[in-house]
């Protein structure tokens, strides 16, 4: 059964879309839009200890189980876990997976009540350290191993913002067996809160990565990403790029125009391959 075997009637879906949880920076909401259901699953709002304070967000499972299930945690794009982020976890779980997404920025702000953009990014997103994302997946790690999630058989994915911390966490976390990331930005200036970028830890990386681009994106240009492909290649790492020449940025948010279904679809099922050829199914 496809992820399109889930959608719910795009009249249904639209006309109640302002109630729904969607960011304010990304109105109006494109009618592309998929909704999945949540039927067969089990979803919720997960309480995460960070040592530091409860970490909420978004999970959905099968309701159904036998067992531990393989896990992907999912980081969310710079508007954070709204109902795109969600309804990803959903899709996921039709896979049979326990997938969790985390409110990465919940110190500093709520990013669905920022007004446009740039709000978001100066007021919020400008804040939140590197090092603070990171140490707050390894909280989301340990929740999900006590929450029926098979550690053995995990993967992470993200997109935009959450794409690049993607690359970092596969740097980081050893034990996972695979990584996607979707358009996250892999070079910039180098600052307090972002000490160092993908292009930075090539070969710290731990578990294979696989990076999913647009070439018409505006704002992560081909040769940075054919800079990483390079960089892969050199260090001997089990990594795989793929650049789809008509797609640009956030080419998988199908509630936003620049949505392109065919390279989100061929991505998407890319990613799934990728988990099961690695060993997080």
């Amino acid at each position: 059964m496809s992820d399109k075997d889930h959608a719910l009637p795009r009249r249904s879906f639209l006309a109640g879309a302002g109630t729904l949880g969607f960011a304010l920076a990304v109105q109006p909401i494109a009618a592309s839009t998929i909704m999945t259901d949540s039927q067969s699953l089990q979803t919720g709002v997960p309480a995460i200890d960070t040592g530091s304070g409860t970490m909420a967000g978004y999970y959905a499972r099968p309701a159904q189980t036998g067992g531990p299930l393989p896990l992907v945690i999912v980081i969310q794009e710079i508007f954070g876990v709204h109902e795109h982020i969600k309804d990803l976890c959903r899709r996921l779980a039709k896979h049979g997976y326990l997938a969790v997404a985390p409110e990465l920025y919940f110190r500093h702000g709520n990013p669905a009540q920022a007004p446009d953009t740039d709000t978001l990014l100066r007021d919020i997103v400008a804040k939140v350290p590197d090092g603070e994302v990171q140490s707050d997946l390894d909280a989301t790690w340990r929740w999900a191993g006590t929450h029926g999630a098979d550690l053995q058989r995990a993967a992470v994915t993200g997109f935009c913002w959450g794409g690049r911390q993607s690359w970092l966490y596969a740097a980081r976390n050893p034990a996972l067996k695979a990584a996607a990331a979707w358009y996250g930005k892999l070079e910039g200036p180098v600052t307090d809160n972002m000490p160092r970028h993908p292009l930075d830890i090539v070969a710290d990386l731990k578990v294979p990565v696989l990076g999913l681009y647009g070439a018409q994106d505006q704002s992560i240009p081909v040769a940075s990403v054919e800079k990483m492909r390079a960089a892969l290649k050199l260090a001997g790492k089990d990594s795989d790029i793929v650049i789809y020449p008509d797609a640009g940025h956030g080419f998988n948010a199908d509630y936003r125009p620049g949505y392109n279904p065919k390279d989100a679809q061929d991505g998407w099922q890319k990613m799934l391959d990728w988990f099961a050829r690695h060993g997080a199914r």
